[in-house]
């Protein structure tokens, strides 16, 4: 049988052609797949914990891992692009106190499910391509 994909399937579509970026990438469609999938079958609370506390601390090592990328190479929005990863955090961190404030829900699996796995998708389609291809025009990647 296989895994569900909650959501969230991770597809060479997303690969930017900097491996580290893209391992990175491909844990963070891991994380936030468990937590959905933790949220839906309503999992044991210490692991949904865990899965949330594992989940920000990736989250903020793997944005400041693209900010000093692009701070190295003066990619021109840096500034624009960090502030959507600070926005990203306190949605994610939102979740997190939502969750230990009620539990796990339907709803809030929804929830995780629309502006996390949107967010995650469109982020890297759209704005970490932008890295992406000045990091090519440098001849960087």
């Amino acid at each position: 049988m296989s895994e569900k994909n909650y959501g969230l399937a991770w597809s060479e579509v997303y690969e930017l052609g900097f491996e580290r970026v893209d391992e990175q990438h491909r844990r963070l469609f891991e994380l936030v797949r468990n937590l959905v999938k933790a949220c839906t079958e309503e999992y044991d609370t210490k692991i949904l914990s865990e899965t949330l506390d594992f989940l920000l601390e990736y989250t903020a090592q793997h944005f400041k891992n693209e900010e000093d990328i692009m701070l190295l190479y003066d990619f021109p929005e840096y500034e624009q692009h960090r502030q959507m990863h600070e926005d990203f955090k306190l949605v994610v961190y939102e979740k997190v106190r939502e969750y230990m404030e009620k539990g796990s829900s339907e709803e809030l699996s929804s929830r995780v499910n629309k502006i996390i796995v949107r967010w995650l998708i469109n982020h890297i389609q759209r704005e970490d391509k932008k890295i992406a291809d000045y990091l090519r025009s440098m001849n960087v990647i």
